[in-house]
C-alpha cells in the first residue's frame, strides 16, 4: 500500500471505450471514476488492458490503430514517455510495397506490470482518458479495455500533491 493511502474497496475492474467518429481522426473518451474530493478519495490503479480494433488490410498501404490511456485530457495518442500516461497499444499492418494485405504487428504495454509492484499510477481527479487514432483504414476504428484498482482515502497532504501533481502535469 502506498504510504499516506488508505484501502477504501476492494479491487475493482472498469470498463471502457473509445471509438472514431470519423476514419482516421483522433478521439478521445472521459471515463468518469465518481471519486468523492471532499473525501480525498483517489483511485490506485492496478493494471490496465488495452484492445485496439484491428486495422484494415489494405493491399499497398500501411494501416495503424493506436491507442492510450491517460489521467488527465490529451490532444493526441501518448508514448509511455508522458507521466500522465498509464497504458499503450497498437495494432500495425505493413503492407507498403506489397501487392496483398502485409504482415501485421501488434505494441502493448502488458496487462499487468512485468516487475511486482504495489500499483502502476494513481488517480486522483474525477476521471480518466482514452484516446484512439486510426491511420489508413477505410473504416471507423477504436480502442476497448479495462482498468484495475481500487479506491483509496488519502492524507490531506498526500492528496493536495497528487492534485497538484496531476493537474500540473496536464
Amino acid at each position: 500500500m502506498p504510504a499516506g493511502l488508505k484501502q477504501a474497496s476492494s479491487v475493482v475492474s472498469i470498463g471502457f471505450e473509445s471509438l472514431e467518429l470519423a476514419p482516421n481522426t483522433f478521439a478521445e473518451a472521459s471515463i468518469d471514476l465518481n471519486l468523492s474530493p471532499l473525501d480525498r478519495e483517489v483511485f490506485v490503479v492496478l493494471a490496465v488492458n488495452l484492445d485496439p480494433f484491428s486495422p484494415d488490410a489494405i493491399a499497398a498501404v500501411d494501416t495503424f490503430v493506436q491507442s492510450s490511456m491517460t489521467t488527465t485530457s490529451q490532444t493526441a495518442v501518448q508514448s509511455l514517455a508522458n507521466s500522465n500516461c498509464l497504458s499503450v497499444a497498437a495494432s500495425t499492418i505493413r503492407a507498403a510495397g506489397f501487392v496483398d494485405g502485409g504482415c501485421a504487428f501488434q505494441t502493448i504495454a502488458g496487462e499487468t506490470p512485468p516487475a511486482t509492484l504495489d500499483y502502476i499510477g494513481i488517480i486522483a481527479t474525477n476521471d480518466f482518458f482514452v484516446q484512439v487514432k486510426g491511420t489508413g483504414n477505410a473504416g471507423l476504428k477504436g480502442v476497448s479495455g479495462k482498468m484495475y484498482g481500487y479506491r483509496a482515502i488519502a492524507s490531506a497532504d498526500i492528496y493536495a500533491a497528487l492534485v497538484q501533481s496531476e493537474v500540473l502535469s496536464s
